[in-house]
């Protein structure tokens, strides 16, 4: 493989990963949107078919507030995350929150909503006092999520140069 060739394999690994980390957070944003919204619009789960009696060993009496934290923290964010993956803004609040200083915020950004999704099924579980199909399945997107951002054709492509 000549150096033109390797370049061009080089750049489609480092595409490819980033489309896979914004098909992920896409995924994970509409259906956190779709569920969110369906709770805060019922909070009383009627829409979706959850009896408040889910809540029974949680600390709220209904599902407005978890809705509202679901719609926000892994629905809106992880769709905003998708923009600023591909244009790579500049922002200054994010930066300083950005634990990573050699990265673009956007990269670590996509790390921390993989352990909020992570901290969300622990804490639904713990509530609910039950596990289903549904949490093995966004623990794996958690993992997938996280598998993704730290491949290195991914992690080079939002490496801040130094």
């Amino acid at each position: 493989m000549n150096t033109e060739q390797h370049l061009l394999y080089n750049e489609m690994k480092t595409t490819m990963g980033r489309n896979c980390l914004i098909l992920l957070l896409g995924f994970l944003g509409l259906g956190a949107l779709g569920g969110g919204g369906a709770l805060v619009i019922s909070p009383g789960g009627r829409l979706i078919g959850m009896p408040l009696s889910l809540l029974k060993k949680s600390p709220f009496h209904d599902f407005l507030i978890p809705g509202t934290v679901l719609f926000l923290l892994l629905g809106i964010a992880p769709c905003l995350l998708i923009f600023a993956l591909i244009r790579k803004p500049a922002c200054t609040f994010a930066e300083k929150l950005n634990c990573y200083r050699d990265m673009h915020w956007s990269w670590t950004f996509s790390i921390y909503t993989a352990f909020i999704l992570i901290a969300w099924i622990q804490l639904e579980m713990v509530f609910l006092q039950a596990v289903s199909w549904l949490h093995t399945f966004y623990m794996v997107l958690a993992i997938a999520i996280l598998f993704v951002a730290l491949l290195p054709a991914v992690r080079s492509l939002y490496q801040k140069s130094i």
